[in-house]
């Protein structure tokens, strides 16, 4: 796998000043739920030659490294399911051992989790988020389609078995799990995991009408207001969370409010799809390819090249909206995009 370049580059800045330090990369589209929320039922995926091969992806995050991205994300779909990933991570935590890099984490369902666990660790994962939007058996299967939550929750324990300290991801969703945010809640500090609740985002056509799934996280946190002392925190770990400390639980709470309250000004992140095109904002539908610059040569100078340029276009923010008479303020679903 290649290297990082000896030549000193400078680091990414936007036009806003803001220092790009955070990478987020798809390794796959494929996932094995369907969540009622991020796809269709139905989903057609990309054909497996479009994907960046696992060496393509290091040489990738590298060039990223290079220039200064302290925090690397692995994404998907669910980025377990991609074969061999384990290869891509053991590579990658070179970057770990020398320095160059803060923090190598990832975002999973949790589904292959207890198998994974133990070698995460041993690759310098020190913490990864989980998404589990419900405790009810019953329910986690309606929303994931086919995910099976004890199998979740095995893995969770199998994760902090092994050192790693997860924190749990939950979309509020309206009529479906909004009566329990709160005993899940009371039940993730319990075990010593934050829990951050996430807006429903209008990426991609899904099966039903979005509208009828969004619940506002101010309400959310008006509601919880009522049982439990909430305290805002100044903590910021790279991501767009908002943190609340929660005396009775003594544990954090991140709300994530792409639709309530625009997080953008803050902004220090990009994201990569499994095809190696790089979207400087999650809202916008402005890419750049960088799977051909890649491919075209064996130096890395044509892929530095794209970076900067797509960087100089960064915008100051998102323009996401969620209307029962407008399509998805973005097409692409989130799974291409990297959850």
């Amino acid at each position: 796998m290649s290297s990082i370049d000896a030549v000193s580059l400078p680091p990414l800045v936007d036009p806003f000043q803001r220092a790009i330090t955070y990478l987020r990369v798809s390794v796959t589209d494929r996932c094995d739920f369907r969540c009622v929320y991020c796809m269709a039922e139905d989903m057609t995926f990309l054909p497996k030659r479009d994907l960046l091969s696992l060496e393509e992806l290091d040489r990738l995050c590298s060039a990223f490294i290079s220039r200064g991205v302290r925090k690397l994300r692995l994404t998907g779909g669910e980025p377990l399911v991609r074969r061999d990933l384990m290869t891509l991570i053991r590579g990658l935590s070179r970057h770990l051992d020398s320095g160059a890099l803060e923090e190598l984490t990832l975002t999973t369902n949790g589904s292959q989790l207890a198998r994974y666990a133990t070698e995460l660790a041993e690759a310098g994962v020190r913490r990864i988020n989980v998404s589990v939007d419900t405790l009810k058996p019953d329910l986690f299967r309606t929303i994931t389609r086919r995910g099976d939550l004890g199998r979740v929750l095995d893995g969770i324990s199998a994760a902090r078995a092994a050192g790693i300290h997860v924190k749990i991801n939950a979309v509020a969703l309206k009529d479906q799990n909004e009566d329990e945010l709160a005993d899940m809640m009371v039940w993730a500090h319990g075990h010593g995991m934050d829990l951050t609740l996430i807006e429903t985002m209008p990426l991609g056509e899904i099966d039903g009408d979005r509208t009828d799934q969004y619940l506002p996280l101010s309400l959310v946190r008006a509601r919880l207001a009522q049982r439990f002392t909430l305290t805002d925190l100044p903590d910021r770990t790279g991501g767009p969370a908002r943190y609340v400390h929660v005396a009775e639980t003594g544990g954090r709470l991140g709300l994530i409010t792409p639709m309530t309250h625009n997080f953008c000004e803050s902004c220090n992140r990009v994201r990569v799809t499994c095809t190696g095109t790089l979207f400087m904002c999650l809202g916008q539908e402005d890419a750049a390819d960088l799977r051909g610059p890649m491919r075209q040569s064996e130096g890395d100078e044509a892929l530095h090249d794209a970076i900067e340029r797509a960087i100089a276009r960064k915008p100051k923010g998102h323009d996401f909206i969620i209307d029962r008479q407008q399509k998805p303020s973005v097409g692409r679903h989130m799974s291409v995009t990297g959850g």
